[in-house]
């Protein structure tokens, strides 16, 4: 069964940093589009970052330029979120998310990880 597990949260001060990753077993990995998503307290899940299935490409949100980066290691079947210069609005649960690159709907979810940005 294909589960993506993601690690690395945790509780962190304004201005800190965390590396997120998320391995993906079970699966082509070179055949999935890889995406970081978040969801705050009553707010809607949000895309965050993504990278193509050969990592040329990556993508992201406005609120995060600058700021986070998306990578992925083909060996380790795993993707990084490295996450600089973090905002008490940053706070949210991550999600790993593995996508077909040609079959879209399927796709895998990772449990999530808590990430705080607090003083």
């Amino acid at each position: 069964q294909v589960q993506p597990v993601e690690s690395g949260g945790g509780l962190v001060q304004p201005g800190g940093s965390l590396r997120l990753s998320c391995a993906a077993s079970g699966l082509t990995f070179s055949r999935y589009v890889m995406n970081w998503y978040r969801q705050a307290p009553g707010k809607e899940r949000e895309l965050v970052a993504a990278i193509s299935s050969a990592g040329g490409s990556t993508s992201y949100t406005d609120s995060v330029k600058g700021r986070f980066t998306i990578s992925r290691d083909s060996a380790r079947n795993t993707v990084y979120l490295q996450m600089n210069i973090l905002k008490p609005e940053d706070t949210a649960v991550y999600y790993c998310n593995a996508q077909h690159e040609i079959y879209s709907k399927v796709a895998y979810w990772g449990q999530g990880t808590q990430v705080t940005v607090s003083s």
